[in-house]
């Protein structure tokens, strides 16, 4: 029923435009007030993929990651407020690194604790799953070639890396609804945070309204300038032999850059007065729903030590990153988007932002990126010291 693309588009606007529709009826406010809308979209498709409703694997998928993400990353940036967002840089910059390194202890804990039931080089297999998780597929594909991983490991651990990281952006989202006792608990200064956030909030609240000539100017300068940043970034050569900046990191760091310097102009300005994260956040929205469709949970059984030595990371992870959240009182608000700008990248960081404070998103959207160039580094000294350990 879905081999065509477009039916597929379809389904899956209609799942995104059926849970906010009814996420607004009064009746089922409870629910969304501790689940809230976009929790929906990732489970919903992940079931209808797991039924057989949904295909696990469709070119859509990666046609809309190819356009739409750079598109919700580009109005992301333009429309945001680079002084506002440097006042809180310190707390993010602490929170992304306690979760790359995070990502770099887990492996290092799962080797140990898995050395014997892993096959002979299953170090191999996590040291992917470091690069995976800090800088993205880019960096894991480098690091496959480098190693010329066996495709025996390589097979269960994306089974792996897919359900795991797609599972724990599930849970990040759903703690989005308590957020005011997990700060407690960490002893959160929230000063800087709620200062920016209020600013932000206020200049939202007095955007004028669409008009049919500002969202034909949004959507048709946003799409042109999407296609033109990939286009430059095709272009670009790529790095590093096996390729750890690929076209499609060109892609990303062309848009964030681009993105970020018309912020500081009056076009940036226009963008933000006219509510231009309003369509980011369409985007990414929409583009969780391929995620969760991709997440097919019949796959949990493929790969079970790799399952285990997944899931002993990101416990790893998180923990690395709750007990610094808690040393350096850190919001709640950094832990998701510090966590999922590793785990989940340019893709994830912004979603798990917005489903904190939406007003916040492009932090996650920043740090995102920072994962790619973190994740050509961290994840090589990683793999020495898992090979260290296996032999």
């Amino acid at each position: 029923m879905f081999d065509d693309p477009m039916r597929l588009f379809i389904a899956l606007c209609t799942i995104t435009a059926s849970v906010y529709l009814i996420s607004t009826w009064s009746k089922l406010s409870g629910l969304f007030k501790y689940l809230p809308a976009v929790v929906w979209l990732y489970f919903v498709p992940m079931i209808f993929s797991t039924a057989g409703l949904l295909p696990s694997e469709s070119p859509l998928y990666g046609a809309l990651a190819k356009y739409t993400l750079p598109f919700a990353l580009l109005l992301l940036t333009i429309s945001t407020d680079i002084k506002a967002i440097l006042s809180v840089g310190k707390q993010a910059f602490i929170a992304f690194l306690s979760g790359t390194f995070g990502v770099a202890f887990g492996v290092i804990t799962a080797q140990l604790l898995f050395s014997s039931f892993l096959p002979e080089d299953g170090w191999q297999g996590l040291t992917l799953l470091a690069a995976a998780w800090i800088g993205g597929s880019a960096n894991m594909l480098a690091m496959q070639q480098s190693l010329d991983v066996n495709p025996s490991v390589l097979s269960p651990l994306l089974v792996a890396d897919t359900i795991v990281a797609y599972s724990w952006l599930g849970i990040v989202i759903a703690f989005s609804s308590f957020q005011k006792p997990m700060d407690r608990w960490l002893k959160a200064d929230e000063t800087a945070l709620v200062k920016v956030e209020q600013s932000l909030t206020l200049e939202a609240n007095t955007r004028k309204h669409n008009t049919v000539p500002s969202l034909a100017i949004l959507i048709g300068f946003g799409l042109f300038f999407t296609y033109v940043c990939r286009e430059i970034g095709e272009a670009l050569p790529s790095i590093g032999d096996p390729t750890i900046i690929s076209a499609t990191t060109w892609t990303i760091i062309v848009v964030v850059s681009v993105g970020l310097l018309v912020s500081l102009t009056p076009v940036g300005k226009l963008s933000r007065s006219y509510g231009a994260s309003n369509f980011a956040y369409v985007g990414l929205f929409l583009l969780l729903t391929t995620v969760g469709a991709q997440a097919n949970l019949r796959s949990i059984f493929d790969a079970p030590i790799f399952m285990a030595a997944a899931i002993t990371t990101i416990i790893v992870h998180i923990t690395t990153m709750l007990i610094v959240a808690r040393l350096f009182r850190l919001p709640s608000f950094f832990v998701a988007a510090g966590s999922m700008s590793n785990i989940g990248g340019a893709v994830s960081g912004p979603i798990a932002a917005a489903a904190y404070r939406p007003a916040l998103a492009p932090i996650g959207a920043l740090l995102g990126v920072a994962g790619y160039i973190v994740g050509i580094y961290v994840p090589l000294a990683t793999g020495a010291i898992l090979a260290q350990i296996a032999y």
